[in-house]
């Protein structure tokens, strides 16, 4: 919907209202008059006509004041465009126009993550590391920022191709990740946003085959939603990568991830992407955790923070220093994260806890098991979490 109205009349932050808008009518008419047969239908009927409202209501006021001013009148609003032809995927135009480069970098990942990802502004500062009310503040002047910019919905000028194409990507990239561990609520995971951000991908690629990153963004994906039907058991909760049945990850998922990286990666430069995808299909070409290429992932991560170099990162790569080095390597290397945007964060804890383990202290395993669960937004991870800190405390205890 908000693409539609966005391409129809080019003014994103209308469009939104609108949009948000007749959501609301939908929410209170619906339980009282019935779904309409056609509900996707009749919201973009609503919402254009609420577009239209708007327009005409800034446009009266706008008439008012330039009256009691005594100024010239003259229109204040720019006609809309006539209809165009829709393309094949207009969500991906919106993307590339929230991604407009008169906003900083960080905002235009906000906002496109926001108001086209479908995720919650928390949902937002859980991908960056921030509070919920920064985070607010940003996405609003992201939005007037856009609106003085006079963003149209348009292809961007080829000067301005490949900085949008980079924050689409990594916009995709944080919609898969929060679908794939959804930072809070019941559940420990999202379908709806792994396949919108695997279906969007996809289509990217099929735009730009020649474009590397992009290729390695999807066999990234594939290779880790391959894992999805084993990460999460009966009860719905996490079972981490070591435990999982193998048998039950998705084969042609994996084939298909693994041809990508082993293509993109002998006719391109190598990228965060591709080397985040090759250390994917290090895991899932390995028939279990003992037998994983360790050193391998070890050196992909290496280069993988000359590329990309940021907390997260460094995190996974003390998980590979300890399997290779021994856990003290591991522990020694994450006490440079204890300062920095990760300092509180459940899944520094929780790396700890299992380096601890593998050091054999068991009471300090189980201290930052407990703390990590207390810093967890997802219920299923936090019960996981606080499962693994009993398990230290009591080997003899309920299985991790």
């Amino acid at each position: 919907m908000l693409a539609t109205l966005v391409r129809r009349y080019g003014d994103f932050g209308r469009a939104e209202d609108a949009v948000q808008e007749a959501l609301v009518v939908a929410v209170e008419r619906w339980p009282l008059d019935g779904v309409p047969e056609q509900p996707s239908g009749w919201l973009h009927t609503v919402a254009a006509r609420r577009y239209v409202d708007l327009v005409r209501t800034e446009s009266a006021r706008t008439r008012r004041e330039r009256t009691a001013l005594d100024l010239t009148p003259r229109d204040a609003l720019v006609a809309p465009p006539p209809d165009v032809a829709a393309p094949c995927d207009d969500l991906l135009e919106l993307f590339l126009l929230c991604c407009h480069p008169a906003l900083p970098a960080p905002a235009q990942l906000a906002l496109t993550l926001r108001a086209v990802g479908g995720l919650t502004t928390a949902e937002v500062a859980a991908a960056f590391l921030v509070s919920e009310r920064t985070m607010g503040q940003r996405i609003s002047r992201a939005k007037q920022r856009l609106r003085e910019a006079g963003a149209r919905f348009a292809p961007p000028p080829e000067a301005e191709r490949d900085a949008r194409l980079a924050v689409v990507r990594q916009v995709l990239y944080l919609m898969f990740n929060e679908g794939y561990s959804a930072s809070s609520g019941p559940h420990l995971r999202r379908a709806d946003l792994t396949g919108q951000a695997l279906r969007l991908t996809r289509r990217l690629h099929e735009r730009l085959p020649d474009d590397g990153e992009t290729a390695g963004l999807l066999a990234l994906m594939l290779l880790t939603e391959a894992r999805a039907a084993a990460r999460v058991g009966p009860d719905g909760d996490l079972v981490p990568l070591a435990e999982q049945d193998r048998r039950r990850w998705d084969r042609a998922a994996i084939q298909e991830g693994c041809a990508l990286v082993e293509r993109t990666l002998a006719t391109s430069p190598p990228g965060p992407y591709q080397v985040q995808a090759a250390i994917a299909a290090v895991h899932a070409e390995a028939p279990g955790t003992e037998a994983t290429d360790w050193p391998q992932v070890l050196a992909l991560y290496e280069l993988l923070e000359r590329l990309a170099p940021n907390p997260v990162v460094t995190l996974n790569r003390a998980v590979a220093v300890g399997m290779v080095h021994g856990p003290a390597a591991g522990l020694t290397l994450l006490s440079e994260l204890e300062s920095g945007l990760l300092a509180g964060h459940h899944r520094l804890h929780a790396v700890r806890a299992h380096l601890l383990e593998l050091a054999d202290d068991q009471a300090a395993a189980a201290a930052q098991w407990r703390t990590a669960a207390t810093l967890a937004g997802s219920e299923p991870e936090r019960r996981y979490l606080l499962r693994r800190a009993a398990a230290a405390s009591d080997p003899s205890s309920a299985a991790m």
